[in-house]
């Protein structure tokens, strides 16, 4: 059975700290707006027939916890009688949300489905749900688990990067994303935020910066150097004993933006979409989740999107637009050094590392903004492409409907 995205929309990426615009708005009253529009869209009929909701949500405590996709149905006002799901694979939380939606729909067990992924890192933050291999060394060194911008830099001396790749890749993601904007680009499919005295919060993605030609990046530090040195680098070293040291290149230019987002997508199959006369965007052609080195952490990417190539019967260069996650700077220069694709159709209208990740939320997000890349370039073929922490990978293959 054919599964078919009928419609998606995103909040703007708000920055995730205290003063970030979107810092007062609870993460589920983001996903409450987010239903509002696609009800505005669709019609309130549609999303109130929908059969199961999933969420992606990554730290699930505070504002965050108690099931947060139930939640948000309770409070957006949606039937009891719609299934919920939240989960938690790391930062392709969003994405494997999207896939398990289209996988409900495939099978039979419902016919229209929302899926997506919520994450407010200005009210909880990033590694908040307190593992307790975050803090037990000898149970990290057990694990060979490092905190992800280290396992960024272990890939980066891995495949000998140099500081001048990493500072293009930024520049390009904040050069499109900012072009983008100017060209209104994104105005269908983000919806602007209203806070609680009902002014809108924010409309735009707010993490984006000019770098101009990139010489101001060269003054920036490394910023994973003393969390190394407290340990982490030790443990790394003793799982990868060919390499004698962590060269820690990666600075805070070089990350993804900790943000505060969501998006979420409706799917269903080809009888839904006739019976509530919706036209199908495009069609789910394959979809892979996988897991590789934990260590490393952040290869995974580049394995799921070899498998869900390989299910679409494409090569990468047949493929016409690509969301690719820029997860740290390490991991788009190398699919750009590795696979040589052509970089015109990768996140042509820019990427993570200017606009942010809001981890539960990345991989839907990404999934949304695909959608315009096929429509902007008129591509028939739209790949999506997600890396997490501890070796989780997801992506996805879409063709144009219609």
């Amino acid at each position: 059975m054919s599964v078919y995205i009928y419609d998606a929309v995103r909040s703007p990426r708000g920055k995730g700290r205290p003063d970030g615009s979107l810092a007062a708005v609870a993460p589920v009253q983001l996903v409450v707006q987010l239903v509002r529009a696609l009800e505005r869209r669709l019609g309130r009929e549609v999303v109130s027939s929908v059969g199961h909701l999933t969420l992606g949500c990554v730290t699930q405590v505070g504002v965050q916890g108690g099931h947060v996709a139930l939640s948000a149905r309770i409070q957006a006002d949606l039937p009891d009688a719609m299934a919920c799901l939240t989960i938690n694979n790391f930062c392709v939380s969003g994405l494997s949300a999207v896939a398990d939606a289209a996988r409900r729909v495939e099978s039979g067990q419902v016919d229209l489905a929302l899926a997506g992924g919520v994450e407010s890192m200005s009210q909880v933050a990033f590694l908040s749900d307190a593992a307790d291999y975050y803090q037990d060394m000898t149970l990290a060194a057990e694990m060979g688990w490092a905190p992800v911008g280290v396992a960024a830099d272990l890939l980066a001396t891995r495949e000998g990067l140099e500081r001048a790749d990493l500072d293009a890749a930024v520049v390009r993601s904040h050069s499109r994303a900012a072009d983008a904007w100017r060209q209104g680009r994104y105005a269908d499919r983000v919806i602007p935020i209203t806070g609680a005295d009902g002014a809108i919060a924010l409309a735009q993605d707010e993490n984006i910066r000019d770098f101009g030609d990139g010489a101001s990046l060269a003054r920036l530090s490394p910023v994973f150097a003393a969390m190394g040195a407290a340990g982490f680098d030790d443990i790394l070293i003793a799982r990868k004993p060919e390499l004698t040291q962590v060269r820690h290149i990666h600075t805070v230019a070089h990350c993804p933006p900790i943000s505060d987002g969501a998006a979420l997508l409706i799917l269903g199959n080809e009888e839904a979409g006739r019976r509530h006369g919706l036209r199908p965007l495009a069609r789910i052609r394959s979809v892979a989740e996988t897991a590789d080195d934990r260590v490393m952490q952040l290869t995974a990417g580049y394995r799921a999107m070899e498998r869900v190539l390989d299910r679409a019967g494409l090569a990468l260069d047949q493929v016409g637009a690509v969301e690719f996650m820029e997860a740290f700077a390490a991991v788009p220069v190398l699919l750009e050094r590795d696979y040589a694709p052509d970089m015109s159709r990768i996140n042509p209208n820019g990427g993570h590392l200017a606009m942010g990740h809001p981890m539960g939320a990345t991989g839907a997000i990404l999934a949304t903004s695909l959608l315009d890349d096929m429509a902007q370039i008129g591509a028939e073929t739209g790949l999506v492409v997600a890396t997490g922490g501890v070796g989780v990978g997801a992506a996805m293959v879409l063709e144009r409907a219609g």
